[in-house]
């Protein structure tokens, strides 16, 4: 046959050479942000049993959970924190001596160059286990704002680097980014929960969190899967409130929406790849169904093709490890 009859892309295929020198996409360590559960206590390193290598940790023992996350390389992590209590407005969220903000001093006192991101948000702070304050049943928007803001800037005051409010009310940018300006951090970033859909995937970190609703859903404030053009007038809103990063959750799920805000919009984009894809993944390969290193970074790949710069993920530890060999 005639070799100008059709194209011979397998050309560039031959050797593991030349298929790097054209490989389109790459992950790498400083794409990654780990998250980093902290629990009020002493002597805990509680495995998350939904999450297998995922830990809650007390704030004695996390210099051991930050040192490793540095020394693998990874330069950004996010603090969620487990209070001893709590109460119907998510007073612990905004205390100055909370447990979000003594784990950011303590992280940032120990690696100053460490990205240390807040996520900002009251569920695991509050009795009901919803994201804001509850009026009759309701969650209600505009009283949830100011709480929300009084925890950004509690969380900038520890050392927070960037603050990641995750609560989807309606102006929560606009009310943080101004909180945080008028308490003069106007240098700390907001990487906003720009596009959160109410998934179904969410279950293993609200085993993590404590975190859970006690009553209803949060299909009133986070997005409906089933809807796209949505996600552009989320985004949309946040980039105009301030937003410097928008967070598109879930990942895998949305690859088409992550796309869609890629297209049109050009601040840094972050994947977060959520706890039910996580265990999906390490339950199939604990059963010897696939090859979990492979298929991760597989799916790290698609995330980055579909258009994201960051990718929040509680694979990084192992991604880092496989990047390092």
């Amino acid at each position: 046959m005639n070799g100008g009859s059709f194209r011979r892309h397998r050309r560039l295929r031959t050797s593991a050479g030349i298929r790097n020198m054209v490989r389109e996409t790459h992950v790498q360590k400083e794409d990654l942000i780990a998250p980093l559960f902290v629990k009020e206590g002493e002597g805990i390193q509680t495995e998350v049993p939904s999450m297998p290598g995922v830990y809650q940790w007390s704030l004695d023992l996390l210099d051991e959970e930050a040192d490793e996350i540095v020394a693998l390389g990874i330069q950004a992590l996010i603090v969620f924190g487990i209070p001893s209590s709590k109460d119907s407005c998510g007073s612990p969220a905004y205390d100055d001596n909370g447990i979000v903000q003594r784990a950011v001093a303590q992280i940032k006192e120990r690696h100053p160059d460490l990205t240390v991101i807040a996520d900002t948000c009251l569920c695991q702070f509050t009795d009901h286990g919803h994201c804001g304050v509850v009026d009759n049943g309701i969650i209600a928007n505009d009283p949830s704002l100011e709480l929300l803001a009084k925890t950004a800037v509690s969380q900038a005051k520890a050392g927070a680097d960037i603050i990641a409010p995750s609560n989807m009310m309606d102006g929560f940018v606009q009310a943080i980014r101004s909180a945080l300006d008028e308490a003069g951090f106007v240098h700390v970033p907001i990487m906003s929960y720009a596009v959160k859909y109410a998934s179904a995937f969410y279950g293993p970190f609200r085993d993590a969190a404590h975190s859970a609703p006690s009553k209803g859903d949060r299909k009133t404030y986070q997005m409906d899967p089933a809807n796209r053009l949505e996600a552009q007038r989320e985004a949309a809103s946040d980039e105009e409130e301030g937003a410097d990063f928008l967070i598109v959750k879930p990942a895998l799920s949305y690859l088409d929406i992550i796309r869609d805000i890629r297209n049109h919009h050009r601040l840094p984009i972050v994947a977060y790849n959520v706890s039910g894809e996580y265990a999906m993944i390490k339950a199939a390969a604990a059963n010897g169904w696939i090859d979990e290193e492979a298929v991760v970074y597989e799916k790290m790949l698609s995330m980055k093709r579909a258009g994201a710069d960051l990718i929040l993920t509680y694979f990084a530890k192992d991604i880092a490890r496989s990047l390092t060999r």
